[in-house]
């Protein structure tokens, strides 16, 4: 059965990558555009944006280049030149959007990410922004050969699966494990609220399977502490106070903080290790590790979409929002069964 990536070629993304500087580390599109979702009509995703992300090693020459080439993709932000974009970008996810922008036909957002920040991410969870889109189906369109951005790559996926082990009960699906894995970047996102279709993780995995099958089949087949049917579709899991502290132990460093920061009294300085043992017998292990997961998502959810009014521009963020609220009002209208 062929994996239900919407029509747009390889080509079609390949002249979208042609309009920009092409010192990119890392260069992927996502989201609607590009992996049909649930509830959407045949035609949805080939006039939809599309939405692209583009890492790159030296964020100020690629603006400088991108100022010239495409100087009408940027705000009113463009007067103040490339160092000052660069500084704006560093704020929130650490990732500069231009949105609403025409390209070949279509309309696409892309965002900028310095490789060092988005390695960081990946490794430490520091925003959970760019981590968490990475943690779902993308389509790379360009990669170079740093060897420590493809293991900060692999080491994401690994922590998103160790997480959602410790939110999950003993014996579950492999769809009920994607949706938690789907799930993760949106924990704490103020949007999920006002702005977003609270469907959207559904939507997102249920037409998708294969895609998060590809995505993490061979991490889940090398990981110790999970039985995977894989032909039944079917996992289960060590929920031992032992085999918790160790999966603890694995998370991403900004995520045991934030659990170790819930737990731990103030005043009260104990070890990382000693706190997160104590969180491995706690029954409500589960909660406190989403907990720690939304309060990294909602601060830097809250900054970059403040950020966004710079960056897009005021006229371009109304556009934006609108479209947002209209989408959330339609999936409020289609309601899965």
């Amino acid at each position: 059965m062929a994996l239900p990536v919407l029509s747009s070629s390889a080509v079609k993304f390949r002249r979208v990558l042609a309009q920009f500087p092409q010192e990119l580390s890392l260069a992927f599109a996502y989201g609607s555009g590009v992996f049909r979702q649930a509830g959407a009509s045949a035609d949805h995703g080939e006039t939809n944006m599309l939405d692209f992300v583009f890492a790159v090693d030296d964020v100020v020459t690629w603006h400088m280049t991108n100022l010239s080439k495409n100087r009408s993709h940027y705000s009113f932000l463009k007067f103040f030149g490339p160092k000052n974009i660069s500084t704006i970008q560093g704020y929130g996810a650490g990732i500069y959007y231009n949105t609403l922008v025409p390209c070949n036909g279509r309309m696409i957002k892309y965002g900028v990410i310095s490789t060092d920040a988005l390695i960081e991410d990946l490794f430490h969870w520091n925003t959970l922004y760019v981590a968490g889109r990475l943690q779902k189906p993308v389509k790379i369109l360009a990669q170079n050969e740093n060897s420590r951005l493809q293991a900060a790559l692999v080491s994401n996926l690994k922590s998103a699966v160790l997480a959602s082990f410790l939110m999950l009960p003993e014996s579950f699906s492999e769809e009920d494990l994607f949706l938690q894995i789907a799930g993760l970047s949106y924990s704490g996102d103020f949007r999920m609220i006002i702005g977003e279709d609270r469907f959207k993780v559904h939507n997102i995995v249920q037409p998708n399977i294969a895609h998060f099958q590809k995505l993490y089949s061979s991490i889940l087949q090398g990981c110790p502490q999970v039985v995977y049917k894989h032909q039944q579709g079917k996992l289960e899991i060590d929920k031992s106070p032992e085999g918790q502290f160790t999966q603890l132990m694995a998370l991403p460093k900004t995520l045991q903080q934030q659990i170790t920061a819930l737990v731990n009294p103030p005043g009260k300085n104990r070890d990382v290790e000693e706190i997160l043992l104590q969180v491995a017998h706690d029954p409500d292990c589960g909660y406190l590790v989403h907990q720690g997961i939304s309060a990294i998502v909602r601060s830097s959810s809250i900054v970059q979409s403040a950020k966004t009014i710079l960056t897009a521009g005021a006229k371009k963020s109304v556009i934006y929002s609108l479209k947002k609220l209209y989408k959330m009002a339609k999936g409020e209208l289609k309601k899965p069964s």
